[in-house]
């Protein structure tokens, strides 16, 4: 193989002189074109896809049932009237006031005597006889004066003297009693008063526990990231560099796929990342083509269409991890390219089969 490509290439700068081939080439290695690619980056941008907005929710009212005691009928009285007792009862009464009788007793007397004073005792001057050895001629002269006394005069007049005077006797009268019979109240005529006591009655009734509201509700705004690729490095320039002549030849890259299915596993990816990422990080801007086969079992359309899948799913995977999409050739060959004889019809063992399931790669120019 490495013989052909020098040969080729000896072939191509005698044929076609134009062609931009490797200077100085040595003999037995193997060079590939490197197109110096467009350097993009990704960048990430996010686009709002919907915007914010609020959504009205009406939540309606609740309600409870509560019991409630109510009055039915007012707390009332009644009046009974309860009549007097009467009774009877004898009564004694003076029908005769009792009285004296009397009895007049005239005054007596008894005679005596009174004594009276019809002239009182009196005193006079009186003119005594002359006396008989007067000297004088005036017979007057010679008497003497003497004041004489005369007693009183009295008179006993017979009188009567009340012994005893008129007075009356009592000769008591007996009162006369008599009796009547009358009624007498022993109790008189009262108002019992009695309390009727209010009614009342248990209703059931629904009120109002929260009246209806309106919950506002923001919805965020949906936003998408887009990842974009933004040119940092204009490319072009076409350049030749030598790589081992092992890797322009199909190099098998050993995944274990799950029958009928294009998903990479845990595993697979461990394999790309120390099988494959290597490579292309060895020699930048070599362009690499990443080949799927599967064997002949199955309608060919059907394994045309896993090989391409499982093709493109390590393409993507790599892309994932900063490749540039275009340094990568993503071939499905189906059962097109058969390493042994078990083509359709053909009795083959399940390792014969394997040996045609494969995913492969190489440097392209």
């Amino acid at each position: 193989m490495k013989k052909l490509l020098l040969l080729t290439a000896i072939f191509a700068v005698a044929t076609m002189s134009a062609q931009d081939l490797p200077q100085n080439p040595e003999p037995g290695k193997c060079y590939v074109r490197c197109t110096t690619p467009d350097v993009y980056v990704n960048e990430t941008t996010t686009v709002v896809v919907k915007p914010a907005y609020k959504v009205l929710k009406t939540v309606p009212a609740t309600f409870k049932t509560v019991t409630e005691r109510v009055l039915v009928k007012e707390e009332g009285k009644k009046l009974s009237v309860i009549p007097a007792k009467w009774g009877t009862e004898s009564v004694s009464y003076v029908s005769k006031e009792g009285a004296n009788s009397l009895k007049i007793i005239p005054a007596s007397f008894s005679n005596s005597s009174e004594t009276i004073e019809v002239k009182p005792a009196y005193a006079q001057w009186e003119l005594g006889s002359p006396a008989p050895d007067c000297a004088s001629g005036n017979p007057d002269d010679c008497r003497y004066w003497c004041y004489k006394g005369y007693p009183a005069e009295f008179t006993t007049v017979s009188t009567q003297k009340l012994a005893a005077d008129a007075s009356t006797t009592k000769t008591a009268i007996a009162a006369k009693n008599a009796s009547y019979t009358k009624r007498v109240m022993l109790e008189p005529a009262k108002v019992v008063e009695e309390v009727i006591p209010a009614e009342y009655n248990t209703i059931t009734k629904t009120v109002i526990d929260k009246d209806a509201y309106t919950v506002e509700e923001t919805v965020p705004a949906v936003t998408k990231t887009v990842t974009k690729e933004v040119l940092k490095t204009k490319g072009g320039l076409t350049t030749w560099k030598e790589v081992e002549c092992s890797l322009v030849e199909y190099q098998a890259l050993p995944i274990n796929w799950n029958t009928g299915s294009s998903t990479l596993t845990a595993d697979a990816k461990r394999i790309i990342d120390t099988r494959l990422m290597p490579v292309l990080q060895q020699n930048p801007g070599a362009k690499l083509e990443i080949a799927s086969h599967t064997d002949s079992r199955g309608s060919a359309s059907s394994n045309q269409s896993l090989s391409e899948r499982r093709a493109k799913s390590v393409a993507d995977y790599l892309i994932a991890n900063g490749v540039n999409a275009s340094l990568l050739v993503a071939n499905g060959y189906g059962e097109n390219k058969l390493k042994n004889r078990c083509a359709d019809g053909v009795s083959c063992t399940e390792r014969e089969h394997a040996s045609n399931r494969r995913t492969e790669f190489r440097l392209i120019n």
